[in-house]
């Protein structure tokens, strides 16, 4: 298991500052900005698996609190959440020391992390991945969030799971046909959080061990 080291990264003088975790291992190909979902921080169990299982894979990350988490109350807006994200980039940048830079996150990390990137506010970001990208709401299968993604100047990978309730697989596909740099990674048999049925024979630690070696051939294609 990778060593942690714990940070406080000030986002303003309003909002104060957030706790953040980074894993840098020693091979590290990339450093990867990672931004939690809506109902969970990170430290959740997902957000700590994943971000070991990129170290093995030699993608390093900083992931971090949006301030809700920290204060209470529901998800920021995007405003407030951007300048999460910015800060958190901004402090990569000072571990970085020449690695490329990715951005993204689960859900409502990576979507927010996209509406920023597609306003051209992560100039120093080589590319964007989402781990679950929240197209719709649960139950009403639509589009409309993937409006922005092309003005997104950066490359970006979508992993997305087929049993999603948030992100119906044939809409996504249709979503990423139309984009000029992203890729597309099914993930088979598994729901927005990357569970699986028992009877598909594949675990949920192998899920996101697929989805650190995608993000590693990502990186490496930069």
């Amino acid at each position: 298991m990778s060593e942690s080291k714990r940070l406080k990264i000030k986002v303003s003088e309003e909002i104060g500052s957030v706790s953040a975790i980074l894993i840098q291992p020693a091979d590290a190909r990339a450093l990867l900005v990672l931004s939690h979902g809506a109902g969970a921080g990170m430290e959740h169990t997902f957000m700590e698996q994943l971000a070991q299982q990129l170290a093995v894979h030699r993608i390093g990350t900083l992931r971090f609190n949006f301030a809700y988490m920290e204060r209470g109350g529901g998800p920021d807006r995007p405003p407030k959440a951007h300048l999460a994200i910015r800060a958190a980039v901004q402090e990569a940048e000072k571990y970085a020391e020449g690695l490329p830079l990715l951005a993204g996150g689960k859900s409502f990390g990576g979507r927010m992390t996209s509406l920023l990137a597609a306003t051209g506010g992560l100039e120093s970001i080589q590319g964007i991945v989402y781990f679950g990208f929240p197209l719709h709401a649960a139950g009403k299968p639509g589009t409309e969030r993937a409006a922005h993604l092309s003005d997104i100047p950066q490359p970006q990978l979508f992993l997305q799971g087929t049993r999603d309730n948030l992100a119906r697989y044939d809409l996504i596909e249709s979503v990423c046909s139309q984009l000029e740099r992203a890729r597309l990674v099914r993930m088979e048999g598994g729901d927005h959080s990357f569970k699986t049925l028992k009877r598909s024979g594949v675990t949920q630690e192998e899920m996101i061990d697929q989805l650190a070696r995608e993000t590693a051939a990502f990186a490496q294609s930069l």
